[in-house]
């Protein structure tokens, strides 16, 4: 089977490729006779040279490519410079674009038609909520398919901005299409108490688009199952102290480190009853 990658690059530019079979070199022995060729040729022949850019190195290198190219054949006549000056007329032009490298996940649709990749997300059209998608990430793009077929592309985010959301994906009616909305969570949050409410609604108003907080709402108030409500309700009002927009992290780490917890008083010291303890009176000595 081949590399996903691999066969993308071999389509880019118009080529076939036939895999080997494991463990048999002669299936593939010009490949192999050449890697061999080059490496005796060019590597060895620079072994023991000294090079201070990269620039320096690559240009022996073109030039040692060269003489090989042009170097006559032992066994035949020509040389590989004469078998692509034959060949070149039968090869396929090159695209105008090099291929670019990619890598693939898989993900699931979130109840927010978003999908994650690198701490980022990205909006997918809501009718493939909660269905298995195929991610393919390069540099500057990422796309989304559905059973092969391309749903839709967006320009890779690196900046602080973690959402990129466009409004086509949106439902028409979001409560329709599934039952978590901002209400939901405003409910939720209440019957925690008023300081988480509060920063539930910091959340959802911090999104220019309200759909785009409530992934940030559901962990947060699921840290009351964790930690109990009432040590929620605690951490939120403690969070709000610091600052008036806490983020969900802040607050999970509130809850870690048990900053919500009230200080316990130290118990009092009760004077002993056993007639064995010593007093600060058996070291006077005989002063």
């Amino acid at each position: 089977m081949l590399n996903r990658t691999y066969q993308e690059l071999a389509e880019h530019y118009g080529t076939a490729i036939i895999p080997a079979r494991v463990r048999t070199p002669k299936d593939k022995a010009t490949v192999e006779g050449t890697v061999g060729i080059v490496s005796t040729f060019i590597l060895a022949a620079i072994r023991n040279h000294k090079f201070f850019t990269l620039r320096e190195l690559n240009e022996v290198v073109k030039e040692r490519l060269h003489t090989l190219n042009h170097k006559p054949f032992q066994k035949k006549d020509g040389s590989r410079a004469l078998l692509f000056a034959e060949e070149r007329a039968s090869l396929l032009p090159l695209p105008r674009n090099a291929y670019e490298m990619s890598s693939w996940k898989t993900a699931k649709v979130s109840f927010n038609y978003h999908v994650e990749v690198d701490g980022r997300f990205y909006s997918v059209p809501f009718e493939y909520i909660k269905r298995q998608v195929d991610v393919r990430v390069t540099r500057n793009v990422v796309e989304v398919f559905y059973e092969g077929t391309r749903i839709c592309s967006h320009i890779r985010l690196y900046d602080k901005v973690r959402y990129s959301t466009e409004e086509a994906h949106m439902p028409p009616n979001h409560q329709q299409y599934t039952q978590w909305n901002g209400d939901r969570f405003r409910k939720w949050a209440a019957k925690i108490g008023p300081q988480t409410t509060c920063v539930v609604e910091t959340i959802l108003s911090s999104y220019k688009v309200e759909q785009q907080g409530y992934r940030a709402c559901m962990v947060l108030l699921k840290l009351g199952d964790s930690y109990t409500p009432e040590r929620l309700e605690a951490a939120c009002d403690k969070a709000l102290f610091y600052t008036p927009r806490p983020s969900y992290k802040a607050i999970q780490t509130i809850l870690k480190s048990g900053q919500d917890k009230p200080p316990q008083s130290s118990p009092p010291v009760t004077p002993s009853k056993h007639g064995f303890t010593r007093g600060a009176d058996y070291y006077k000595g005989g002063r």
